[in-house]
C-alpha cells in the first residue's frame, strides 16, 4: 500500500476532490466506479497519518471519521466518506473499504510491539456504535446511512476476522484454558496453522497476507521454543528426582510452564506417540516413508488404494475398526476416481485421494460442517490416535497439509463461539496437532526426549 502515499496527501485531495463539490455539497449522482478515486484518497490520508500521530490520536480519528462523523479535524475528508457512503454499491462494497482502512493502521502497528494493544482498541470501537445522534448531525441521512453501513460491516466476515485477529495480535490478554467459561474463539493464537484460513479472506491485500504470516512464523516458533525447554525441564527433573529430593530438585532447576494446554500426562502421552515408536517398530515419520517406497510401486491405482487402506488401518483401534468403521473406510476409498482405478499412481491422483479422505474423516466443508466419522474416532479411540491417522495421511503427501489445516479451521470456526469447557475435545485436538506439526514440519529440539522413548 506503500505505493499510493502522496509527498502532500493533504493538497492532493482537496485538488482531486474539488471538482467533484458542488455549492459545498457533493454530487450523489456519480456511479460508484468514480467511489476507487475517493477511497484511494481516504487510504492516502490514513497512510499519511498513521506514520506522525500516536496511537490515542490515530483512535479518536477513526472513531470522530467512522463511527461518529463529527468533529473530525480535517473536514474536507467528510464530504469524500459521504461520497462512499452514498454508493448504491454501498451495502456490499463499504465493508472492504472499512476493513482496509482498519488494516492501514493494523500494518504500521504491528511492527511494534508496544503499539499491539491498540490493535485491539481499533476494533473494540465498532462494539460502541451509536444509536443517537448529537444535535449538528441533524440525523443527518449521511450519519444514517454510515451507521447501516456498519451494522452491515459488524454482521461481515471481515469483523470476524478482526476480531480474531485482536486474539492473536494482544499478549496481554488472559489465556484461556480448556476448562475456562471463556469462547473457543480466545484460543486461536495458540495455533498458527489456523492463521492463514481464520485471518485472511479473499479481498486481504498482500500486506495483509504478510502481517498474519509474521505473527504466524513469531507464534509457532516461541511454542517450538518453549515446548522443548518444557519438555528437558521435566526431563531432567524426573533424572535428578532418583537422587535428590524434591526441594533440592526444585532449588537447581528454574521452574517452566507447561507452554500446553494438556494435562503433563497427556502431554507425555502426546509427546511419545508422535515421537515414539508406535507401530510395528516404527514412528509415523518411518512408517510412511516406508508406504512411498513400496506403496508407490503399485500395479495401478486400485491397488494403490488397497495398500493404502492396510497403511491406514493399522493407526485404528482394533475393535472399532471392526464394527463398521474400517468397511466404511475400504468402500470410501473404492469410490474414489474409481475411473481411474487402472492407472498408475500419480501426484495428482494421490493428493485427490489424500485431501478426500481428510473431508471423510474430518470435516467435509464450511457450508456442510458435518463431522460424525470425526467425533465417532474420538469417542471410539481417543484424540491422540485420531490425529495419529491423519497425520500419517499428511505424511506421504506433504501437499494435503494446508488442507488438513482448513479442515480444522472449518471446525474452529464452527465451535468458536463455544465455551472452551464444553468443546474440550477439540482444545485437545487442537493442541495435539500443534504438537504432531512442530514435530514432523518444524524445527523443535525433542533430542533429550527421544532418549527415554
Amino acid at each position: 500500500m506503500r505505493n499510493i502515499i502522496d509527498h502532500n496527501p493533504e493538497k492532493a485531495i482537496l485538488q482531486k476532490h474539488s471538482t467533484n463539490i458542488i455549492g459545498g455539497k457533493l454530487d450523489y449522482d456519480h456511479c460508484y466506479h468514480d467511489c476507487y478515486h475517493e477511497e484511494q484518497l481516504i487510504y492516502q490520508h490514513l497512510l499519511h497519518l498513521v506514520q506522525k500521530e500516536s496511537t490515542n490520536q490515530m483512535l479518536n480519528r477513526f472513531r470522530s471519521l467512522f463511527i461518529e462523523r463529527a468533529n473530525y479535524p480535517e473536514s474536507e475528508i467528510v464530504p469524500i466518506l459521504d461520497k462512499i457512503t452514498a454508493s448504491k454499491t454501498a451495502p456490499e462494497e463499504f465493508k472492504f473499504f472499512l476493513n482496509r482502512c482498519c488494516h492501514i493502521l493494523i500494518n504500521y502497528w504491528h511492527m511494534n510491539c508496544l503499539l499491539h494493544s491498540a490493535i485491539a482498541d481499533l476494533i473494540s470501537l465498532f462494539s460502541a456504535i451509536p444509536t443517537t445522534y448529537k444535535v449538528n448531525n441533524l440525523r443527518s441521512r449521511e450519519t444514517i446511512r454510515l451507521r447501516e453501513l456498519l451494522k452491515l460491516f459488524v454482521d461481515s466476515e471481515q469483523y470476524l476476522i478482526l476480531l480474531r485477529f485482536t486474539q492473536v495480535v494482544n499478549e496481554n490478554l488472559p489465556v484461556a484454558r480448556r476448562q475456562d467459561n471463556q469462547p473457543l474463539m480466545t484460543l486461536i493464537r495458540r495455533y498458527p496453522y489456523l492463521y492463514e484460513h481464520c485471518l485472511m479472506s479473499d479481498d486481504s491485500t498482500q500486506e495483509q497476507k504478510e502481517t498474519v504470516r509474521h505473527f504466524q512464523s513469531q507464534v509457532q516458533k516461541k511454542f517450538e521454543i518453549d515446548l522443548s525447554q518444557y519438555v528437558t525441564y521435566k526431563m531432567r527433573r524426573i533424572q535428578m528426582l532418583k537422587n535428590t529430593s524434591i526441594t533440592e530438585a526444585d532449588r537447581i532447576l528454574r521452574p517452566i510452564n507447561n507452554p500446553t494446554l494438556l494435562t503433563d500426562g497427556e502431554l507425555y502421552t502426546t509427546l511419545k506417540h508422535f515421537v515414539g515408536k508406535v507401530e510395528h517398530g516404527n514412528t509415523y515419520h518411518e512408517s510412511a516413508q516406508q508406504f512411498i517406497k513400496y506403496g508407490g510401486q503399485a500395479a495401478n491405482f486400485r491397488n494403490f488404494k488397497d495398500d493404502l487402506y492396510e497403511y491406514l488401518i493399522s493407526s485404528v483401534d482394533g475393535q472399532y475398526g471392526k464394527k463398521q468403521f474400517n468397511q466404511k473406510l475400504y468402500k470410501y476409498l473404492q469410490n474414489i476416481l474409481p475411473q481411474a482405478d487402472e492407472q498408475k499412481v500419480n501426484d495428482l491422483l494421490l493428493v485427490r485421494t489424500c485431501s478426500n479422505l481428510l473431508n471423510f474423516l474430518v470435516v467435509n466443508n464450511q457450508s456442510s460442517p458435518q463431522h460424525f466419522v470425526f467425533l465417532d474416532l474420538i469417542s471410539n479411540q481417543g484424540t491422540v490416535p485420531t490425529m495419529g491417522l491423519l497425520l500419517k495421511i499428511v505424511l506421504i503427501c506433504g501437499k494435503v497439509k494446508p488442507y488438513l489445516e482448513r479442515k480444522f479451521a472449518i471446525l474452529f470456526n464452527h465451535y468458536e463461539a463455544s465455551n472452551t469447557n464444553t468443546v474440550g475435545w477439540l482444545v485437545g485436538t487442537l493442541e495435539q496437532l500443534n504438537i504432531a506439526f512442530s514435530i514432523n514440519f518444524g524445527g523443535i529440539d525433542l533430542s533429550f526426549f527421544k532418549r527415554f522413548c
